[in-house]
């Protein structure tokens, strides 16, 4: 069954010639009813415009539209898929504008009236950039509500690692600080034209009001990078290069020097944030 009277994509992609191009990191979704699923995974859409980045043929573009989304913002870099665009625009009267772009450059409160969701099925090689974007603006709350994101099932993982586990690290601390993230589908390679070589996975991250902890942003991420970057090292040499007096802070807040990053919690890292910030 068809979510609307527009073309399956198998023949959309035949008719606009659009072999996915590895270089633009494109993996194209073919079935639209897994599309709609994954719309439906953001929430009610009715209220919501929706900025989508990277639609391709447009099969998550037409499950937002036909699961009601009031207007969805795509921004597309490969020009080839424009003329998909305008077509699925013509079905959807007033509802659908396609920018040919990049979403970095791209500022969507120019083009939509809040309240906002994110959703996309993200090109590889710059979900994750988008996503620490997303999560580090300069002022909290963010022009978003929610993101519902495809990400390799292994990257999706490390968004929602708890401490202690291999996963955990940088990308854990900054989706949970501010946001509540969930995996709420995993997806097969072959549900995807060119199959992936690893399973992937849809993410829904609802903004919180306010972070969970109080820290400064930007001490915080520069402690949590610090931490990582050299994650088998104890945390009072990996440290030492945010601030000299490192271990007193790290006493001061109840974290042993001797702690590897990958044991201390959010809530443990926001205490050592705000030592250091407030020093």
């Amino acid at each position: 069954m068809s979510i609307d009277n527009l073309p399956p994509l198998r023949d959309v992609i035949a008719t606009h010639d659009l072999a996915p191009k590895k270089s633009l990191g494109q993996n194209f979704l073919l079935d639209l009813n897994l599309t709609a699923k994954i719309a439906r995974m953001a929430g009610n859409l009715k209220e919501h415009d929706v900025l989508e980045i990277g639609p391709g043929p447009g099969g998550l573009t037409r499950g937002l539209l036909a699961e009601g989304a009031r207007r969805v913002l795509a921004i597309e870099k490969d020009p080839r898929c424009m003329p998909v665009m305008a077509e699925i625009a013509a079905a959807y009267p007033g509802r659908l504008q396609a920018i040919n772009g990049d979403a970095l450059d791209v500022n969507p409160l120019e083009h939509l009236t809040p309240p906002i969701k994110i959703a996309a099925n993200l090109p590889y090689n710059v979900g994750t950039e988008l996503l620490v974007r997303w999560l580090t603006p300069p002022q909290w709350p963010p022009f978003w509500v929610s993101l519902t994101l495809m990400f390799q099932l292994e990257v999706a993982q490390r968004i929602v690692a708890k401490p202690g586990s291999k996963a955990y690290g940088r990308l854990a601390l900054l989706a949970q600080w501010r946001s509540d993230p969930k995996i709420v589908l995993e997806l097969p390679p072959e549900a995807f034209s060119p199959p992936p070589k690893v399973n992937s996975a849809v993410v829904h991250l609802t903004a919180l009001p306010a972070p969970r902890f109080e820290a400064d942003a930007g001490t915080l991420n520069r402690v949590v990078a610090a931490a990582f970057n050299q994650r088998r090292k104890m945390l009072r040499s990996a440290l030492k290069s945010v601030d000299p007096a490192i271990e007193d802070h790290l006493n001061a807040v109840g974290i042993k020097p001797t702690e590897r990053a990958e044991q201390v919690g959010l809530e443990e890292f926001c205490a050592l944030a705000r030592s250091i910030h407030n020093q």
